[in-house]
């Protein structure tokens, strides 16, 4: 039994925290929210009033956080000067999607400790964190990994080491640019091909056995109907939210400025996906940004 300190327990963070807990390990637990606190104890978590406790004596601390700021504000320089109590030899984990510099600042702030760290985001969803089905995209060193496998096992079916620290952070947020604009590209066609008259299902058959063929297609359609498990199919609930994938945008559009990077199909997409949460639709799957090209059609 390895003691776990986890720390964020939002929609991903709980189910993670859970999958953890049934595979046998102790879990201690912190989050903002009472209401979070009280669901942890239900489910068999330990919940810890303070950041501090969560953390005492753990082998291993994993964070799933909103921001790259709430991240610094738990393991980087504390303006109070106070440190977490992480004991020696304790590995951490930052499971969160943020950006990268403060996923340098990160691995920074544990290297002074002498700590092994992971930055280690996931894809997947809500229901793959609950099916202990989720992939993590790894940055950090082999001997970080060897030490966190039997963890990340637990909550995921699929783990790839990326490189060295920040290299999973860029793996995510490169995958989630091509698949927000790849949702908008399949989006576009299926509504242009319904408006020149040719059934949906026509073109999923044809462009699903041609060079059309893609994941945001033939996986996770943005039309009801062509794949039975899509979101699509549940008036785009659960999923990956809009406003999350426009997050991950951001922040690929924002490594891209540093970096000098030309990227103006990640840059149009983030604007679209921002026009469409501003329309109230932001907790809605991602492809429910077909919504925005059929919603034209009424103006």
């Amino acid at each position: 039994m390895t003691d776990v300190g986890f720390i964020g327990l939002g929609n991903m963070g709980m189910p993670m925290a859970g999958r953890l807990f049934d595979a046998g390990h102790r879990v201690r637990c912190y989050d903002t929210s009472a209401v979070a606190l009280e669901r942890a104890a239900a489910r068999g978590l330990v919940p810890c009033t303070d950041v501090f406790s969560a953390v005492q004596d753990a082998d291993v601390v994993i964070s799933m956080l909103p921001s790259g700021r709430d991240v610094l504000a738990v393991f980087g320089e504390r303006v109070d000067g106070a440190k977490l109590p992480l004991r020696d030899g304790c590995v951490v984990i930052d499971s969160s999607t943020i950006d990268v510099n403060s996923c340098a600042a990160f691995h920074r702030s544990m290297s002074a400790r002498n700590l092994l760290s992971l930055d280690a985001p996931v894809s997947g969803g809500v229901e793959g964190a609950a099916a202990g089905t989720l992939t993590f995209m790894v940055g950090g060193s082999q001997a970080a990994l060897d030490a966190a496998l039997p963890l990340l096992g637990a909550m995921g079916k699929k783990i790839v080491h990326a490189g060295e620290a920040c290299a999973g952070q860029v793996a995510k947020i490169c995958n989630n640019m091509i698949a927000g604009i790849s949702m908008i590209a399949v989006s576009e066609a299926l509504t242009l091909a319904q408006r020149l008259g040719l059934d949906a299902r026509k073109l999923f058959e044809i462009s699903a056995a041609s060079s059309g063929q893609c994941w945001a297609l033939t996986s996770y359609a943005p039309v009801p109907g062509l794949v039975p498990t899509a979101p699509s199919n549940r008036a785009y609930q659960g999923g990956f939210a809009s406003e999350l994938m426009l997050k991950d945008l951001r922040l690929a559009e924002q490594a891209a400025i540093g970096s000098g990077t030309p990227t103006p199909l990640g840059a149009a997409a983030a604007a679209l996906y921002d026009i469409h949460c501003k329309t109230g639709k932001g907790r809605l799957d991602f492809s429910s940004i077909v919504q925005m090209l059929n919603d034209s059609e009424r103006r």
